[in-house]
């Protein structure tokens, strides 16, 4: 009986424990430069990501230092996406490595399923619907189920990145 239970957590969609990062690794950090009265003139602002992405050189090399911290078996950097915790979308943190993790491009909870969310909760706050603290919150201590709340059923229409 706990055998089928198991089963059907998984086909269910329960998250792999590496598709989620360690939170003692990347708890997430915010840009204390957003903030709820200014998401109009910065995160809303089509492009604005762009001016606060940190250079590849950067994120491809903290991924490899990262994915020797994470533990992972595969170290093939092509089979992650160095991400944002909390997306820079929504007042995520640049630069700041606690933000930063290796995701698994090759799992059910890839790095293109966090994408759809980001979407979501981004056009959740700037219109309004969602406060920024509460999209940054959810997606810091488990997008996964914040994806369940937010994309699952969502009026928004998911195409590609917010940026």
């Amino acid at each position: 009986m706990k055998k089928i239970a198991l089963a059907l957590l998984l086909v269910a969609g329960f998250a792999a424990a590496g598709d989620l990062p360690n939170p003692k690794l990347t708890p997430g950090a915010i840009n204390p430069e957003i903030t709820q009265s200014n998401i109009q003139q910065t995160v809303c602002v089509k492009g604005f990501t762009k001016t606060i992405r940190p250079p590849a050189y950067y994120t491809n090399k903290l991924k490899k230092v990262q994915i020797v911290e994470y533990g992972y078996a595969d170290t093939d950097p092509k089979h992650y996406e160095e991400d944002h915790l909390i997306a820079l979308s929504i007042g995520g943190d640049p630069r700041d490595e606690r933000n930063l993790w290796p995701q698994p491009r090759n799992s059910e909870w890839s790095a293109a399923k966090k994408d759809q969310l980001e979407v979501v909760l981004y056009r959740s706050v700037c219109d309004g619907n969602v406060t920024l603290a509460e999209a940054q919150t959810a997606m810091a201590t488990d997008w996964i189920a914040a994806y369940k709340r937010y994309v699952v059923g969502s009026r928004y229409k998911i195409k590609g990145r917010v940026d």
